[in-house]
């Protein structure tokens, strides 16, 4: 037998429970995480001949899960010179560089740099086909020009090359993951033949990994593709913000024991902190005044009490503003900021969002500015002229308490696993009919909610129940979310075998 890559690799066996396992390609695989394309490369009769990872959690439970050990791990990508001739590579690129929540900067980021390490390997190792994951941002117009360079970079590699944005959902996997799957041959003939797979019939619900009861998605109107919908038509979670109202919105004074009086002030401020007259933002904060415009019925001595009472309970916030200029200018010159413009908007009576627009300010964080604000108050050059008050849990995506979404037990679709986690949970218990009154009854103010463990989310993003991980759940969390979505890459592979590359194998 020949040595493990070598270009021309035989057929390679080994004992696996008690049956011999015939292997038709070797693979190399690029940026491992834990073993993803692994898996699936794997399943559909591949060997692998060595993996490059950075991350210490990562390549130990690689190591773990695929009985590899560390010394077939090539290490940083960027310093790979010499890399195994194989008949596959794999590479999920890291995505930060083009997704929507980095800063998009591309090939003006060193990360986006990596995308020229995985070519030059690609060139290096000449592999017969490859699978390459990215996040969908990508393929984004704004990213065309760097998304083209790739393409023509593999291109001038001796390689033709497919692509095409997937969703997880429609493969098996229950979460709304939008990726970008880039698959190459060697021989123009191959990719002529290669089809990307179809969607998946029956695809596993959430509903299912939760419950144990099968959903026959075939059945399900296409509004189930939604988050917002589930098999009825029905919102299948509840929001926990203040910022927004709904059918299946909690919000933090629904929650909280709280008097008519409150509730009226804060319902109050949600609807109408938008409205322009209030201030220049999509929400802006609210005088005393203008709440009590708003309240009428309610006298100025309970509306002063209710509004210091929620204060007190962290529903509503005090807000700092408008300012006054008293003369003076400070000792605030090490913040290396224009106090003169700072001094001169208040002068001008400017409130806080209309300073942070000043011209001379833009290039400034706003913590810099508010810090640089705070000395002046202190110094007694500036001094509050109003005061606002805003609904804390204002920003939709922080949510209440940590608290961002609860998905009921009937949901089929669950958000986009993340590495950093999310605010997401699930109820414990189901509803006897989906309504606000009973989800706040038997779910939100009890807290019967949880979030997702280590083995439901192996099962969203397709690794087996009994996949070995770190015990703490920001680690596991890290890696399951930085991972691809075993089911999608399966699909790929078996469609990339399928055009009969690798039968030149002997297998």
């Amino acid at each position: 037998m020949e040595e493990r890559g070598s270009p021309k690799a035989e057929v390679a066996s080994s004992t696996l429970a008690g049956c011999i396992r015939v292997y038709m390609f070797t693979f190399l695989d690029l940026f491992a995480g834990i073993g993803g394309f692994h898996i699936a490369a794997k399943n559909n009769g591949g060997q692998c001949v060595g993996f490059s990872e950075v991350a210490k959690d990562a390549i130990e439970y690689y190591c773990i899960n695929h009985k590899m050990s560390k010394d077939k791990n090539l290490g940083d990508i960027t310093k790979i010179v010499d890399p195994p001739s194989v008949d596959f590579i794999t590479a999920g690129v890291p995505c930060q560089s083009w997704s929507v929540a980095g800063k998009r900067l591309g090939f003006d980021d060193d990360r986006g740099q990596l995308w020229n390490d995985t070519i030059y390997l690609l060139t290096k190792s000449q592999p017969k086909a490859f699978l390459f994951e990215n996040v969908k941002g990508l393929t984004d117009k704004h990213n065309i020009e760097a998304f083209q360079y790739i393409l023509s970079r593999i291109e001038e590699a001796g390689y033709h090359a497919a692509w095409k944005v997937l969703n997880s959902f429609d493969y098996g996997s229950p979460q709304m993951r939008e990726r970008v799957y880039i698959v190459g041959f060697r021989d123009p003939a191959m990719l002529e033949k290669f089809k990307f797979p179809e969607p998946t019939p029956n695809k596993l619900t959430m509903h299912e990994i939760l419950t144990g009861e099968f959903v026959d998605m075939s059945k399900v109107k296409s509004a189930s593709r939604s988050l917002s919908k589930n098999a009825t038509g029905e919102n299948d979670y509840y929001v926990f913000n203040d910022a927004r109202d709904g059918a299946t919105t909690i919000h933090s004074w629904e929650i909280t024991n709280t008097s008519d009086n409150q509730r009226r002030i804060c319902e109050a401020i949600m609807r109408n902190r938008r409205k322009s007259k209030y201030g220049p933002q999509d929400g802006n904060p609210m005088s005393f005044d203008h709440i009590g415009d708003l309240l009428p019925d309610i006298n100025k001595a309970d509306l002063f009490r209710s509004l210091t009472a929620l204060v007190r309970m962290n529903i509503i916030r005090r807000v700092d503003y408008r300012y006054a200029y008293n003369g003076g200018v400070g000792k605030c010159g090490d913040l290396n900021l224009p106090i003169c413009s700072v001094i001169k908007a208040c002068e001008e009576g400017r409130c806080l969002p209309e300073i942070f627009k000043q011209p001379a300010l833009k290039k400034f964080s706003r913590s810099v500015v508010i810090e640089t604000i705070k000395k002046l108050v202190e110094e007694g050059v500036l001094s509050v002229a109003e005061v606002r008050y805003d609904l804390k849990n204002s920003k939709v995506s922080t949510g209440i308490n940590g608290v961002y979404r609860v998905f009921l037990r009937s949901c089929n679709i669950f958000p986009t696993m993340v590495a950093s986690d999310t605010n997401d949970y699930v109820a414990m218990v189901d509803l006897p009919h989906n309504s606000k009154a009973e989800f706040l009854k038997h779910i939100a103010l009890d807290k019967n909610y949880r979030k997702i463990t280590n083995k439901e989310a192996c099962r969203i993003q397709g690794f087996p129940e009994d996949f070995e991980l770190p015990p703490t759940r920001q680690r596991w969390m890290k890696l399951i979310g930085n991972s691809v979505t075993v089911p999608v890459i399966d699909k790929i592979t078996k469609a990339i075998v399928a055009t009969g590359v690798f039968d030149g194998n002997n297998a």
